[in-house]
């Protein structure tokens, strides 16, 4: 696979803002269901250095998908345990898409004004070019941890309606699951998968941005 530096140097940018965003929000919402052990931890931030696992790092760079160091929650202390391993683990995907639809709204405005001031300008081609890697990298990592697989949040979501017999039994093999899916991402036997995955929701978010198209043409076409 190739990639050139500038490619490089924006995939590093997005990462240091993709992952602490994921991971603070877990312990946010871990936090407010009852659990306060990342807070304490010094997890609740978005300081890139609390949450820095340099071969996570490294797969976010040159794969667009990677992880930081896990954050601890106690499911004994959440009112309710199941809901609440549950909702920590959704909130770090849905912070990355949270930051896509953001950045997918920021991109076309960037774009609709190359039509105006910004036409040619430098800032607008590496803005452009930022905000697209944020919304590519941004979804990729959201959709690789809804994966339903340990030590995925997804896996975690399924606590909820897994029999907790079942979930544990499962669990018990996390960390050879983890590294059958290390090497299976090495080797790109998840590329295609994940790109229909990653596709469907791109158009997703593209249909939830198309207001900002029907603004801009209207302001262009006045």
């Amino acid at each position: 696979m190739y990639f050139n530096m500038s490619s490089l140097v924006y995939r590093a940018a997005v990462m240091l803002i993709a992952i602490p965003v994921h991971e603070a929000a877990h312990a946010y919402v871990s936090w407010k269901l009852g659990d306060g052990t990342a807070k304490a931890m010094g997890r609740m931030t978005l300081n890139p250095v609390a949450h820095f696992d340099l071969m996570g790092a490294l797969c976010m760079i040159f794969a667009g998908i990677g992880w930081a160091k896990p954050v601890p929650t106690q499911a004994f202390r959440f009112r309710n345990p199941k809901a609440g391993m549950a909702l920590t683990a959704l909130a770090g995907p849905a912070s990355n898409l949270l930051v896509a639809f953001v950045s997918a709204i920021l991109y076309k405005v960037v774009t609709y004004s190359t039509y105006g001031p910004l036409a040619g300008s430098l800032l607008a081609a590496v803005l452009s070019t930022f905000l697209y890697y944020m919304i590519i990298m941004n979804v990729s990592l959201a959709v690789f941890n809804l994966l339903p697989i340990p030590p995925f949040d997804g896996s975690r979501i399924l606590l909820a309606f897994l029999p907790q017999k079942w979930y544990f039994r499962l669990m018990q093999y996390e960390q050879y699951i983890f590294i059958a899916m290390f090497v299976i991402l090495m080797l790109g036997m998840l590329d295609r998968p994940m790109g229909a995955l990653n596709a469907y929701a791109l158009g997703m978010l593209d249909r939830a941005t198309i207001f900002v198209d029907k603004i801009a043409w209207a302001i262009l076409g006045a």
